[in-house]
Parts: C-alpha cells; structure tokens; sequence
C-alpha cells in the first residue's frame, strides 16, 4: 500500500501535467464566457485548485479534459449568476427565436473575429455556451454533454436553436447577409 505522501505526490503530478496540457483552452473558454481577462484568469486557477481539491472524485470514466472543462463551466456559471442575475431572469423570460438557416461555416471560420465572439457575447448563456464547447473547442456532443450536464438530445436541439440565434444576430448586426 501506498503512503499517503505519495498519493498526494502523485496529485500535484497529474494536476500539474493536466494545467500545463489545458489551462490555455480553459481560460479562452472563460474568457469567452465573462469577457473579463482577470476574471477568467482567477476561474481558471480556481478550476484547478477544485480539481486538486476533488482529485480523489474523479472516476477516471470521463476524459480529463471533459472533466477540467465540467468544473470550469460550473465556476464561470457560479460567478456569471452572483454578477448578473437580472439578465438569466430575463435570458429565461425572453428566449431566442428559432430560424431554418444555421452559420456553421462562419462559427468555424471566424473563431477568431471579433464580431462574431461580440455576437456570441449578446446571446443568451446556454446558447453561447454550448456554441463555443462544440463549434469553437471542439467538444463532441458526448463531452458536451457532460460538461454541461445535459442529455445528448437537448445539446443537439440547443445547438441547432443556438446556431440559428447567431446566425439571426450577425444578419441585424450586418456581418452576414440572409439567404435569399
């Protein structure tokens, strides 16, 4: 049997391995959520920490990676309710309508632009949440899924609903031109 020094050795190990292989996407992935740089840069460290902290609860069925980001999105969704909680109510009241065309390519192609990362920012929190897990980092609706703690279908049916409110936005806001 192990002693205890070791196990807490090999912790800080893997935790360490697992900040230098992901901290990089988590704090993009944050950022994208609060658009504040030392705020996600707080949340990512506080992402780490939790998963130091609840090391011993990681079941080893998910990916790391799946993991890191589940616990990522719960502290950013924690810090994104105690900021604005007028705006969920309204995001709950108010939600997006739904259109026939969706802007893949785009989300693919700009990942970069500024105008669509402002576009995403004006979308309601599950939609620009499940857009920047499947179409920015690259998640599979699986790992989606688990990050969010949502069934596969309503991640399917959210990111259709989610693509199609983007797509609505670039077009008021002029940066794409609707299909005739």
């Amino acid at each position: 049997m192990r002693g205890r020094g070791s196990l807490s050795s090999e912790r800080k190990s893997e935790i360490t391995e697992w900040y230098q292989q992901h901290s990089d996407s988590i704090f993009r992935y944050i950022l994208l959520m609060v658009r504040d740089n030392q705020q996600a840069e707080d949340l990512t460290q506080e992402t780490f920490i939790k998963a130091f902290n609840y090391y011993d609860n990681f079941e080893r069925k998910a990916n790391p990676k799946t993991w890191l980001f589940r616990i990522a999105h719960n502290l950013t969704i924690d810090f994104i309710r105690k900021q604005k909680p007028l705006e969920l109510l309204k995001d709950l009241v108010f939600p997006g309508k739904n259109t026939n065309n969706t802007p893949e390519g785009i989300a693919e192609i700009k990942e970069n632009s500024t105008e669509l990362y402002q576009a995403l920012g004006r979308l309601k929190s599950p939609y620009r949440e499940v857009i920047i897990l499947r179409k920015i980092r690259e998640f599979s609706i699986e790992e989606t899924g688990e990050i969010l703690n949502w069934p596969q279908s309503k991640v399917k049916n959210t990111l259709f609903r989610a693509l199609s409110a983007l797509e609505k936005q670039l077009n008021k806001e002029g940066i794409i031109h609707e299909k005739n």
